[in-house]
Order: structure tokens, then sequence, then C-alpha cells
């Protein structure tokens, strides 16, 4: 077994994992909490619990779960690993047993998987439960509460592919949209879920070949699929080269499907050759569908030497004429950023906020953020908010303020680690105004390392 402990950079510093769970009440808060900021906010992550084999990819560490409960004005904080089967199997014999990304899958099926779901990426409150994501295979149902892993969420068998990292949930019909990619045909399914948890619809949709699809998004009459170029060919493996590979000579295509129709009624739009990690928000415009997400010209998946340059990802607009098959594309910032998210309440309709984590790495060599951004889509504007000298932190989780029916009121939430002090916190931001100082500052009992994706639960959901 190999440890790249001390070369790797995404071991090291604050994307190093730690190896402690606990539970500590009574947090100190600088500043004040709004008392009627109730619920919890969730942020998932890699940590992995043993020494890699071979090279270790920062999407390979198991997944842990880092909560932040407000209640009244006081904090509490809670993190705990998702307890997989693959985690359980490596516990159990002490041993990172199945490489990541960058190596060579177990062709021998040690307990019968070739690799591991490490349920690391994303969560989504979906049909009244909390779900960790890893897009390669099933969700994982936490007790939003203890954080324990209860099984995986398979819908009563009804789910019979893998299952994005990234579902959207429609806020008017409370359904659940997913995708799942694979590497034989069909090679992309659509599904949906009711709002009682119930697979109810699935589709197939073809594509010439596999690819790393990460995202897609909906409005409320369609579902859009991002046919990327970043392809999976196993067969690279007999070469000596990576099976994932962007190919920059293939174009990029949208496919806008309609939410209710068949796999063969999918629309392809065809667009100059990039790609798209994150989707921001999309919504009809009339005969038009409106996308936001954050191209890159291409992507290294943080493993090149040039990826700073190749994985800067700037919010962008594209507009179908679904009439007429004509697209356009405008990019809306010349800054890099990523992480985007828009008020929950909004997804698949009209948006005029969105926002996001502002890249840092024209200063770093990791692929750290140094602040955070709103963006008013409607004016162009701006609001910036920079989380200061050596100071790192990720994705904002959206609570919205109660009573308050009027998109983005409400406060941004953020896990920030203070590199220089080594101390992380959670800050409180105005979602109304970013450019003010934190409401609140919720300092942590120990280090939360960078990580992925966030969700904010309200307590009326929690206690539903």
């Amino acid at each position: 077994m190999t440890s790249t402990t001390q070369i790797n950079p995404f071991l090291s510093g604050n994307f190093a994992p730690i190896h402690t769970e606990i539970a500590t009440e009574n947090l100190t808060i600088i500043g004040q909490l709004p008392a009627e900021l109730n619920g919890t906010f969730f942020r998932i992550g890699p940590n992995p619990q043993y020494s890699p084999i071979g090279q270790y990819h920062w999407f390979d560490g198991d997944g842990m779960i880092h909560a932040v409960r407000l209640d009244n004005g006081q904090a509490s904080y809670r993190n705990r690993w998702v307890r997989t089967k693959g985690f359980e199997l490596e516990r159990a014999e002490d041993q990172a047993i199945w490489p990541g990304l960058l190596g060579v899958p177990r062709f021998d099926r040690p307990h019968g998987m070739m690799s591991k779901n490490v349920a690391n990426t994303a969560l989504v409150w979906s049909a009244g439960k909390l779900l960790a994501l890893w897009e390669g295979g099933e969700p994982h149902i936490i007790d939003p509460v203890s954080l324990e892993t209860l099984g995986t969420q398979t819908f009563d068998g009804q789910l019979t592919s893998a299952f994005t990292a990234h579902p959207k949930v429609d806020p008017e019909t409370g359904e659940t949209f997913f995708f799942g990619y694979g590497f034989t045909p069909p090679f992309i399914t659509y599904g949906v879920i009711s709002p009682s948890g119930k697979i109810v619809k699935t589709e197939a949709i073809d594509l010439p070949m596999p690819v790393l699809m990460h995202d897609f998004a909906i409005t409320d009459k369609h579902a859009i699929f991002l046919d990327m170029p970043l392809t999976v060919d196993g067969s690279r493996y007999e070469k000596g080269e990576p099976p994932i590979f962007f190919d920059a000579s293939r174009s990029s295509r949208f496919g806008i499907l309609p939410r209710d129709g068949n796999g063969s009624d999918i629309r392809w739009f065809d667009v100059p050759s990039c790609m798209i990690y994150h989707v921001t928000n999309a919504y009809e415009d009339g005969n038009t569908v409106v996308l936001y997400a954050h191209r890159k010209n291409a992507t290294s998946m943080l493993v090149a030497d040039n990826e700073l340059d190749t994985d800067r990802a700037y919010l962008t607009c594209w507009r179908f004429n679904l009439d007429t098959g004509d697209v356009s594309e405008t990019r809306l910032d010349d800054k890099p950023s990523e992480f985007p998210q828009v008020d929950p309440r909004f997804v698949g309709r009209k948006t005029r906020y969105a926002f996001a984590a502002v890249d840092a790495t024209e200063h770093v060599p990791e692929p750290l953020f140094g602040g955070l951004v709103k963006y008013d889509l409607e004016t162009g504007d701006r609001q910036v908010y920079a989380f200061g000298d050596g100071r790192y932190g990720g994705e904002v989780g959206f609570a919205p303020k109660r009573g308050s029916e009027a998109e983005a009121d409400g406060w941004l939430l953020v896990y920030v680690h203070d590199t220089i002090a080594d101390q992380s916190e959670l800050l409180v931001l105005s979602a109304n105004d970013l450019t003010a100082e934190p409401i609140a500052r919720v300092i942590l009992p120990q280090r939360v390392p960078y990580g992925f994706h966030a969700i904010w639960i309200g307590a009326d959901r929690l206690t539903a």
C-alpha cells in the first residue's frame, strides 16, 4: 500500500482528512444569530479514513458530513462519516481496499465490488429524507439529527441506474428529478420521484458514447441535459491512459426534453466544445429556455499541471429558441467562480439573483475559494464578500427568512477556514447585502476540511 500523504496537496493543509467524530453544544458565537434562523446547515465532502492505494484524487475520499444546528440563537456541531458498504468493509480490514479515480478498478471484485460508493459529493432533501449522494451509485439515507447512516435509498428496488449528485426538487410540485449515467447503453437514464418517494417515471436517453455528466437543470416544463466531451472509455486502460478524457475535438450539446416526455422527444442543441460541472438555474421565457451555468473551456479534472487555467469557470447564459433552434451564449462575468446557488424556492423558475464561490486560484495553487459573489442577473451588478487573508471557504446554503416570499430574502451560510489561525467557523451573512459584515461567526470545535456541496434545511422540515 502506498501513502501519498506527504506529497499530495489534497491530503495536506485543510484538504487533509480529520479522524474524529464529535458532537459539541453551545458553540462560541461572535455577533448574534437571528433568533428566527432555526435549522441545520449541512456540508459533505471527501474524508478518507485510510491512506489511499496509489495516487489520491480529491474526489476519492469517504464522505463525511459536517452539520451546524442553529436553534433560537444557539449553535451546536456534529460530524459523521457516511457508513457505506465499502467504508465498513475497509474498516473491518483496517486498510483501503479499492483505489480511486486515478487507479485501475479492482477487476478481481473483492466483496463483489470493482469500486466503492463513497457518498461524498452532495446532499438533497427529497420526499422527507436527507440523502447523501455520489453519482456512481445509489443514495444513502442520513438521519438529519444524529447523522447516522440508515441504509441505501433504492426506492423499494425501483432504482435501476446510478443517481446524479445533483437532482432537482421542484419547489411547487415537490417532485424530484434525477438522472444517472452509465458505461453501457443506455448511457443516460432520466427519472422522476413523486413527493411520496416513489419513482414514477424513467426514460432512457441515447448518447453516442458514455460521458461524465455531473449536473443538469429543470424548468417548469423541461429537463436540460449536458452532453459535454468529458468522455469515458475503458479501453484506454490497455494503453496505459486514464479512462476519463476531455476530448476537445468534440462539440458540446444541450439536450432539452419535456419533463413528461419520452426519451426520443429530446432535442439537441450544439455549441462549441466546453465543459460544465455545475448549473445555476434554468427557466422558460416564452418559447425560449434560459440556462445559467458555470462554463469552462475544458477540464483536466484537477490532475494536469495547467489545471488552474483549464478549470476556471465563468458564469454564462445560454438561450435556446425552441421555435427556430437558435442558441445564444453570453459570458456574464470576467472573474472565475463556481459552486453556484439560487434561492431553492425558485429552482426551475425565473430568478434575478444567484450566488457563487469566488475562485482564489489566481493567488494559490489549489482549487480554493476566497469569497462569495451575488449576481443580479437583471442589471448585471455584483456584490462581493471577501473572506480575508488566508481564509478560504466553499459553497453556501441559502436560508429563507420565515414569512417572506421575496427571492433571496434571507441568509447565506458557509464554512470558512482561517489558515493562519488554523480555525474553522461558520459565517452567517445577509443574502440581501453581501457587502455587509457577517451577522454572526460560529466558531467550530474542530477543523472542517474543504469539501463539496452544502444545503440548509429549516427546522420546520426537519421536525415535520
